[in-house]
């Protein structure tokens, strides 16, 4: 009987299973609770969340309706595991439930904003092993080892512990910071007080801002002193005037053609042999589409120093000039009444200004013509108006008997191979 009386105690006593029952059921109304939040809250929330915030955090929408499931039961047990003082397989199996709906919180959140797999894993191993830790004992241990753990560089202490701490910090602010940045960003999107050029502006300053509060924010938290980065901002000011300066400079660049509003989104421009409308300006460069469907990457440095011909600058309306010629021996007068008329029913042509034709040249196959039409809507291509007005005009030359002119030269024989040579002054 002695040597039984070791398992004895072990098994756990009746109030300690009673109490480990009552948990259970705790446990199972958390998850319940989860389950029915889920339900009722969380397709409510993905939906407002895809109406305001759209695609711009569009991996977070689907998987709301999780982290609303597992956050609002880890809330609960958080609350169950606090209002009383649990034994220890109450608090064990709690903190247990706790720790993995927390752990299945933060997984959802940190992939919902594409924070890389393998540091995602790692600060949901802190995540549990400090909750799981907290509710059975307490960090105290864990804590301790880790802290032993390193090494002294000059006057600070580089452990395990500091090195953890570290890493959450850094992909929890990158998991804040994207999430920060996209949700600015689809609220200035849809700024009605903001046209195209300012709310790109308020996007990149709100962008700038936001990265470094969070920068000043985790140094804070860390308790690491500003002064330490005084060597390292020097290295930085000769990095930004070496290595960086084209960097630092096209950014600068795209802020100012941001302020002046000399390009903007939307914009038609023509840089050396790129031409299209100005898709995107970026932090580096400026994103051009072209009709081909290619887009050009031209850095903002460049738009700054080269000769940029920008069609939609103070006024949207583009005049485009369309070469015709026509034979000598037609009626001048209704060849140039029909390419006023191809002109005027092109659907793209403006009514104002009027399409015109002018009189060019009395070129040497034909009498030269250009039919001056203007359109609003150059960045959806001038080719094609030109194609759709010469198409039009082909038809009417051929209803009203109108040739299309063609090279003509005379040749004069002054002698055949095997004949007497002509008279001096005669023809061959």
């Amino acid at each position: 009987m002695n040597d039984l009386a070791p398992l004895l105690a072990m098994v756990p006593a009746r109030a300690d299973l009673i109490e480990l029952g009552v948990a259970g059921a705790l446990i199972l109304a958390a998850l319940a609770a989860g389950v029915t939040a889920q339900r009722m809250v969380g397709t409510r929330v993905a939906r407002w969340w895809r109406d305001k915030v759209g695609a711009h955090v569009e991996g977070l929408r689907p998987r709301l309706p999780s982290i609303v499931r597992h956050g609002t039961a880890a809330l609960l047990l958080a609350i169950v595991l606090t209002v009383h003082p649990w034994g220890l397989l109450a608090a064990a199996a709690i903190g247990f439930t706790l720790a993995c709906a927390s752990t299945l919180t933060a997984h959802q959140l940190m992939r919902g904003v594409g924070i890389p797999r393998l540091a995602a894993y790692v600060v949901e191993v802190v995540v549990f092993t400090a909750l799981f830790s907290r509710a059975v004992g307490g960090l105290e241990p864990i804590t301790s080892t880790l802290d032993a753990i390193g090494v002294t560089v000059g006057r600070r202490r580089l452990s395990l512990l500091a090195l953890v701490e570290a890493l959450v910090t850094a992909v929890v602010l990158m998991a804040a910071v994207r999430v920060a940045n996209r949700t600015t960003a689809h609220t200035i999107a849809h700024a009605r007080a903001l046209d195209a050029t300012q709310k790109v502006l308020a996007q990149k300053i709100a962008g700038i801002g936001v990265v470094v509060f969070a920068f000043l924010f985790g140094i804070d938290l860390l308790g690491i002193d500003l002064t330490a980065f005084a060597v390292f901002s020097g290295a930085f000011g000769l990095a930004v005037g070496f290595g960086m300066q084209k960097t630092i400079g096209n950014l600068i660049a795209g802020i100012i053609l941001l302020m002046d509003r000399s390009i903007k989104p939307g914009d038609v421009i023509a840089v050396g042999t790129s031409f299209g409308w100005v898709n995107k300006i970026g932090v580096r460069a400026v994103s051009v589409l072209t009709r081909d469907g290619k887009e050009h990457l031209i850095p903002n440095e460049d738009l700054m120093t080269r000769e940029v011909e920008n069609w939609s600058y103070s006024d949207r309306n583009v005049r485009v000039r369309i070469t015709v010629r026509v034979p000598y021996d037609c009626d001048l007068q209704a060849a140039q009444a029909l390419m006023l008329r191809a002109a005027r029913e092109s659907p793209r042509v403006l009514d104002s200004p009027k399409p015109n034709v002018w009189l060019t040249a009395f070129g040497t196959d034909g009498a030269e013509h250009e039919i001056l039409a203007w359109i609003s809507d150059p960045e959806s291509g001038v080719g094609n108006v030109r194609s759709d007005v010469l198409n039009r005009l082909w038809l009417m030359f051929r209803e009203a008997g109108i040739g299309m002119p063609f090279a003509q030269r005379d040749i004069y024989v002054r002698s055949w191979p095997g004949a007497a040579s002509p008279a001096p002054g005669s023809e061959a």
